[in-house]
């Protein structure tokens, strides 16, 4: 185990005495020099990046031209493009297809039946996984019928139809670009890491501005959204790819086209499918936020609960939009694992049984649903609810645990977040700029510090400095509990096997329901404001906390288990002088995914009165102002990166010494 050695102390402790002195004498300060521009940056030295951003993007679609074709009109094409298979897919699954529009469309032939739905996801889901995963996805999707999220579930199903396969087919276009070009794979690192740490609210503005509101615009920020995985993914598959295999292909006479398409792109197949489910979860978890610009669905519905406060609407939503990314995830890991198949003998029918049944059942469906509208759409007389259930024990927690509540929220809020808030505050700007770069620099050098100092000046030169300490302030004690309760379930994980198939299911549930379902229960039971803000970014974040250190304990070698156990130590000892240690970096890095995560929800908790840079970005959205969304997003994503950055360092340097 590292000793901390004189230097390091006196740097940290100094570092930190000095901070505290400054907070807490920062206004006395201003006061006695007479320089407030020490405390407050000063209005004068802004940059107003935001202002030259909206007047570039009201240049580029007024006026940019490329010859005869303007800006503009491409933005219609490519909608064009995108738009038309998704209304025909909508008009196949939920609206029918008709000629004409509103009072004097006629219509052609109506949406097809529920039941062919069913049918075609049981035969591919026993096709590619056998009996159980077919129970499992037509139990899914029952659900969503029975529960009257039918219609909505269909409309989110047509995203995801168009969607996945844009995102899926750029991703792997991009990938093996950046595989084949160093220069590609340089350019496209931190556009990717803009990508995956700029909030989904910032590139909404843009994308509104380009393709106003609706479907369109929805999709665009779906694919941007969950494309960046398939990237990074393909890059890495193709570079895995064992050299043996490719030599064969040489061997064989392939060129490098050949090769590529070929050898390497189906020897990384599993890799790629991997991807393929990446993009599928992320675009399942956009639905509720692509929702509010117009797509509709079962994002919409979630939206409109938590808009009502109505907890069980909220809960039902949420629960089909799980539902949906577990039957789809299972369905695209079998699909994944499936290994090809041998052709059968005989002709088209007997090859294709599946197919067959699933066409006959399609058009007998039409004229049936003729004669029994209940194919066709399911009765409302049939349909259940649990809503009711779920308002009355959110009701029965307030009214007997109310006075308990409020004493958890008050003495959080006097002991721990306002404190923290105004010592984060109450730190001048000045002052800030230099930890911004001593901290990385101490943990990975000269040039991380002044990647820090960068990303902080601009911040504070953007006017947003004291929303970013207060970004700072909620997503650290939100991290803190995160991993103070994450930490020790994953240790605990990691050791009992019992315990690990509990936390699994627990937090796999956790991890697939929408950011904004936390919102609805938290609100009901604490109001809005930042405890409440607080709980649900510990909800959603606590996740990684769990799953790395329990990672980290099993992935410990047996031997140095055992080697701590000879040499007398206790079940104490044991875990705190040799497992703990050991798997520091794993849990390092869950506590770098965990702050991931809880910048991505404080922007999602801007809705429940935080006033920190998620609320700026969510503002933004409101009034359509691109500049000021560009600008609170890439604050974000600077913080977001900065602390990417230093923990891996900090990682880099634990496992450099446990080598040494």
């Amino acid at each position: 185990m590292r000793r901390w050695r004189p230097a390091d102390l006196l740097f940290w402790g100094g570092l930190a005495l000095v901070t505290l002195v400054l907070s807490l004498a920062s206004k006395q300060i201003g006061v006695a020099t007479g320089w407030k521009w020490l405390t407050k940056f000063p209005k004068g030295w802004e940059l107003h990046a935001d202002r030259a951003i909206s007047a570039a993007m009201k240049w580029l679609v007024e006026d940019a031209a490329l010859g005869p074709l303007r800006f503009r009109d491409l933005t219609r094409l490519l909608s064009a493009l995108v738009e038309a298979p998704y209304f025909v897919l909508r008009d196949f699954l939920i609206d029918g297809f008709q000629i004409g529009q509103g009072q004097q469309a006629v219509p052609v032939l109506p949406h097809v039946s529920w039941l062919v739905v069913v049918l075609g996801f049981g035969l591919l889901a026993h096709r590619a996984g056998g009996f159980r995963l077919a129970a499992l996805v037509v139990a899914s999707f029952l659900y969503l019928l029975l529960f009257g999220l039918w219609e909505s579930a269909m409309v989110t199903l047509a995203s995801v139809a168009i969607a996945v396969p844009l995102g899926v087919g750029l991703g792997i276009l991009l990938g093996i670009a950046a595989f084949r070009f160093r220069w590609v794979d340089m350019a496209l690192r931190p556009v990717l890491d803009l990508m995956q740490t700029v909030p989904v609210f910032a590139y909404l503005v843009p994308i509104l501005f380009l393709f106003g509101f609706g479907a369109m615009s929805a999709l665009v920020a779906t694919i941007i959204y969950a494309m960046p995985p398939m990237v990074r993914i393909t890059t890495l598959g193709l570079r895995g790819v064992p050299e043996e295999i490719v030599e064969a292909g040489r061997m064989s006479g392939c060129t490098p086209r050949q090769n590529l398409w070929k050898v390497r792109l189906p020897a990384a197949r599993g890799m790629l499918m991997v991807g393929v489910n990446q993009v599928i979860m992320l675009t399942l978890n956009m639905v509720i936020i692509a929702s509010m610009i117009g797509a509709g669905g079962l994002g919409y519905q979630v939206l409109t609960a938590l808009r009502k406060l109505d907890v069980g609407a909220g809960v039902e939503a949420g629960f089909g939009i799980v539902i949906l990314a577990v039957a789809l995830d299972r369905l695209s890991q079998a699909i994944a694992r499936r290994s090809p198949a041998v052709p059968a003998e005989g002709g088209w029918i007997a090859r294709h049984p599946r197919s067959l049944a699933l066409l006959a059942v399609l058009l007998v469906s039409y004229p049936l649903g003729a004669l029994l509208p209940a194919l066709n759409s399911f009765p409302e007389s049939w349909q259940l609810s649990t809503g009711s259930f779920w308002q009355e024990v959110i009701s029965w927690i307030n009214l007997n645990l109310y006075d308990q509540i409020e004493a958890v929220k008050v003495f959080a809020l006097t002991w721990v977040l306002v404190p923290v808030k105004l010592f984060l505050l109450g730190i001048p700007w000045v002052w800030g700029l230099v930890l911004a770069f001593a901290i990385p620099a101490k943990i990975g050098g000269w040039r991380l510090g002044l990647m820090g100092l960068a990303m902080a000046s601009f911040i504070a030169a953007s006017g947003l400095w004291p929303e970013a300490m207060i970004t700072l302030y909620l997503c650290g004690v939100s991290v803190v509990i995160a991993m103070l309760i994450g930490v020790p379930l994953g240790v605990w994980a990691g050791q009992n096997a019992q315990a690990n198939a509990v936390l699994t299911l627990v937090i796999d549930t956790l991890q697939t329901l929408p950011t904004f379902i936390y919102l609805i229960p938290v609100v009901m039971l604490f109001r809005v404001g930042d405890f409440s803000a607080m709980i649900a970014v510990v909800l959603y974040a606590v996740v990684p906390a769990v799953r790395y250190a329990a990672h980290g304990i099993r992935s410990i070698d047996s031997q140095l288990v055992e080697a701590g156990l000879v040499s007398g130590c206790t079940p104490r000892q044991l875990l705190w002088k040799v497992k703990l240690p050991l798997a520091m970096p794993s849990i390092l890095l869950g506590l770098n995914q965990t702050i991931m995560l809880a910048l991505s929800m404080l922007v999602i908790t801007a809705l429940v009165g935080t006033r920190d840079l998620g609320q700026e970005v969510y503002i933004a959205l409101t009034k359509a102002n691109v500049g000021k969304g560009v600008v609170a997003g890439l604050a974000v994503a600077f913080l977001a990166i900065m602390s990417d950055r230093i923990i891996t360092a900090a990682v880099n340097r634990k496992r450099g010494e446990d080598h040494a």
